[in-house]
């Protein structure tokens, strides 16, 4: 009997690891009613599935949520004070689970839920996910079915998508304009995003600056491991940029990524088309998808420089003598 349970608890935990959980969701009738929702600041995902989340949490509860948008650095140092909280888009950590806390996520994750309610499902975007919700209390519409479709196409990297070009586009509108400035132009009313005029500036940039920018990326890739290239990418959609390097011949790597700073620290992003970028992030304690995964770096890494010497000792530690993993040997003299 005992034998049995530990098989079956056993089977349920590696479920969770693997994202197979979402086919038996909660009863909404068992949700916590949210203090706050919190969604991630820096893409379209977390955009989208935090106002959808907004919108479930008014038809439940009859009241106006608040949202917060954190970036994973200052998520990571928030305190967690709320008895109850809605939270999407930012990977489920032991932190995080919590007695009336519901969690909608899609990133990989090793924790396995004991408090919160956890909805988790490494095949879809967490906007997939809460659309999903929304649509089972009649919150569906059909614009709103193209803009969790195009959101998930972008956000999971689905390059084979007859629509893939069209969902970059739409990602482009939280990267370049940021999450609080769309947020003040439409409010909570999501469907006016579908066809949204800045998408034609959104799109007049790819076509203007895509040529240029991959031009100089292409020439000028530098080395990070005999698997990774750092492409820079001084105009254009670094993500349409690196797609298209990716399916090119010439580029050795099958692994690329790009830096970015923001506040003192430098985030990494990274993109294959195997599978091979998932355990690039991990060595760099990060995380994400197959072929869309990222990290943020320690916060002694404040400049691009400092960054490039970082990654190379990280992902090349038989260079260092000391093996995989040696982090603190890598920040020394940066």
């Amino acid at each position: 009997m005992r034998e049995a349970q530990h098989v079956e608890k056993e089977k349920a935990e590696n479920d969770w690891r693997q994202g197979l959980n979402s086919a038996t969701l909660p009863r909404m009738s068992e949700f916590p009613k949210p203090e706050v929702i919190i969604t991630h600041e820096s893409d379209l995902d977390g955009f989208v599935s935090g106002h959808l989340l907004q919108r479930l949490a008014r038809k439940l509860f009859d009241t106006n949520v608040p949202l917060q948008a954190w970036n994973y650095n200052n998520w990571e140092r928030r305190p967690l004070r709320e008895k109850s909280a809605w939270v999407c888009d930012l990977n489920f950590a032991a932190r995080m689970d919590r007695e009336n806390w519901l969690i909608i996520d899609h990133h990989a994750t090793e924790v396995v839920p004991q408090k919160c309610k956890l909805i988790h499902d490494t095949t879809k975007s967490a906007s997939l996910l809460c659309y999903e919700l929304c649509k089972e209390h009649d919150l569906g519409s059909e614009k709103l079915d193209k803009l969790a479709h195009l959101t998930n196409v972008g956000d999971l990297f689905l390059t084979d998508d007859p629509e893939f070009t069209r969902a970059i586009d739409y990602g482009s509108l939280v990267k370049q304009y940021y999450f609080w400035n769309l947020h003040s132009l439409i409010g909570d009313h999501l469907e006016s995003l579908i066809d949204h005029p800045l998408l034609k500036v959104v799109a007049t940039r790819r076509e203007v600056e895509n040529p240029l920018g991959f031009a100089h990326a292409k020439a000028n890739i530098q080395r990070l491991s005999d698997i990774v290239g750092l492409v820079d990418a001084p105009v254009g959609d670094n993500n349409t940029i690196v797609h298209e390097l990716l399916a090119d011949d010439d580029i050795p790597y099958p692994v690329l990524a790009t830096l970015a700073t923001r506040f003192r620290s430098v985030s990494i992003s990274l993109r294959s088309q195997n599978g091979e970028a998932l355990s690039v992030a991990k060595q760099l304690q990060g995380g994400g998808h197959p072929n869309a995964s990222g990290a943020s770096l320690p916060n002694t890494v404040q400049r691009i420089p400092d960054a490039v010497e970082y990654l190379k000792k990280v992902l090349n530690p038989e260079l260092d003598g000391e093996g995989l993993g040696s982090l603190e040997s890598a920040l020394k003299g940066l």
